[in-house]
């Protein structure tokens, strides 16, 4: 599903089904792929899907730009649990930054349940990865029912798992569109999270995760008083109702007369029809004057935090090894392509093109077209200004499709990229 790539540098992989091309003599950038994933011809091999899984299968989806370049792994059933991984060598995230990028669609309102990927350390057995395997990293979407949903963003620090305090926003509403995931943890605990090229977030997990980090912790102990006054105004008690305030919704019509054909007796008392009140104000309430009593918004009083100078790691992690997606869906029919590991934003970049390219071509049909067609605009103009611009290679047309040969596509380009993007 790669149709073009610039040249990967000082590459590091493990049981990939795509041998790349690593010229370790072109340092162009110290930038290092960890592991990326297109679910071409091959995936199989290299993903185990967990023992208690519905079914993944291969899917382009209704609409797409490239029948087989467009080819990604789909949820396959409904009401069901979905489990698959994969393994790679074992890298460090220590004084370097981490990249992870990935896309999903839904191609049909999954109801309840998640589209989000999973970090983290080696995996005994494959098969028997699920909720209760531990991970680093949990990231993306997740929605159910009337719940407005959220796009998960978990740590693992020292064994315990903390979510974001104020969660990132929910984007999966619009089906048959691909949405592009992107996470950036740099080395001083700090976090940037774009989705559809759009930076949603931009700050540091010491303070805006519930981590052990900060300076200070919530006493959790610490109750609001009885007698605290939180109420910033008050209904004003000299302020009266007026004498010619009405109140009243409807009125009797006093054009209708009773029908003169009318019997009590057989058609029942006639009441005649109501009408709205044209001198309805509606409820009245008192004006509200500053309250004198308000003492302001409560807050539990806070203690300084013994472990505040040991968290300079907090989002470290020395032996990252696996991938996977463990999801709940109601009802299947979740896409998931094209994902990248790296430490180099510039590795990213074709892989948003891809996306690019898909979204485009998504966005040619459909009765929102012209609200989708704004919205895709302004993704575009915000990715174009993500990254600098160099020159790639473009290869056009169908790839070749000889299995079992696992070995780079011949439409991967082979231009190298002078620049390394910042994020």
């Amino acid at each position: 599903t790669i149709p073009y790539l610039g040249l990967y540098r000082n590459c590091s992989f493990s049981r990939m089904r795509l041998t790349l091309l690593c010229l370790a003599s072109v340092a162009l950038t110290s930038g290092k792929v960890y592991f990326f994933e297109t679910f071409d011809i091959g995936w199989e091999t290299e993903w185990t899907a967990s023992s208690n899984s519905g079914k993944w299968v291969s899917s382009s989806g209704k609409r797409f730009a490239h029948p087989e370049r467009d080819v990604g792994i789909r949820t396959g059933e409904d009401r069901k649990i979905f489990g698959i991984s994969a393994s790679f060598d074992s890298f460090s995230t220590a004084g370097k930054n981490l990249i992870v990028q990935y896309q999903v669609k839904y191609e049909n309102d999954i109801e309840c349940g998640g589209g989000y990927l999973k970090l983290g350390p080696k995996v005994a057995d494959p098969q028997e990865f699920s909720a209760n395997t531990p991970f680093y990293i949990q990231f993306g979407p997740e929605q159910c029912g009337k719940d407005p949903g959220r796009t998960h963003l978990i740590f693992n620090y020292n064994g315990k798992y903390f979510r974001k305090k104020v969660e990132l926003p929910y984007v999966q509403q619009l089906f048959q569109t691909t949405h592009l995931y992107r996470l950036l943890l740099r080395p001083d605990n700090s976090v940037r999270v774009e989705i559809n090229g759009h930076v949603v977030y931009d700050g540091h997990v010491v303070e805006d995760w519930e981590t052990p980090g900060g300076s200070e912790l919530i006493d959790h102990t610490d109750k609001k008083p009885r007698d605290w006054v939180d109420a910033a105004t008050i209904p004003d008690p000299e302020d009266k109702k007026p004498d010619d305030w009405v109140t009243e919704r409807q009125i009797v019509n006093t054009a209708v007369r009773k029908p003169v054909d009318w019997d009590d007796e057989e058609d029942g008392d006639w009441e005649p029809p109501l009408i709205p009140n044209p001198q309805f104000k509606g409820a009245w309430s008192a004006r509200r004057i500053p309250n004198p009593a308000y003492k302001g918004e409560w807050t539990p009083r806070t203690t300084p935090n013994p472990n505040y100078a040991v968290i300079d790691g907090i989002v470290k992690y020395d032996d990252i090894s696996f991938v996977g997606f463990d999801i709940w869906q109601q009802r299947g029919g979740a896409i998931f392509d094209n994902i990248v590991i790296t430490d180099d934003a510039a590795d990213a970049y074709p892989f948003w093109r891809m996306w690019r390219d898909l979204r485009v071509e998504e966005m040619k049909v459909g009765k929102d077209k012209e609200i989708i067609q704004k919205l895709q605009d302004d993704e575009l103009r915000q990715g174009t200004n993500d990254f600098k611009r160099r020159p790639i290679t473009i290869r056009e047309g169908a790839p070749p499709r000889k299995p079992p040969v696992r070995r780079k596509p011949a439409y991967l380009a082979e231009t190298a990229d002078p620049h390394s993007a910042e994020m």
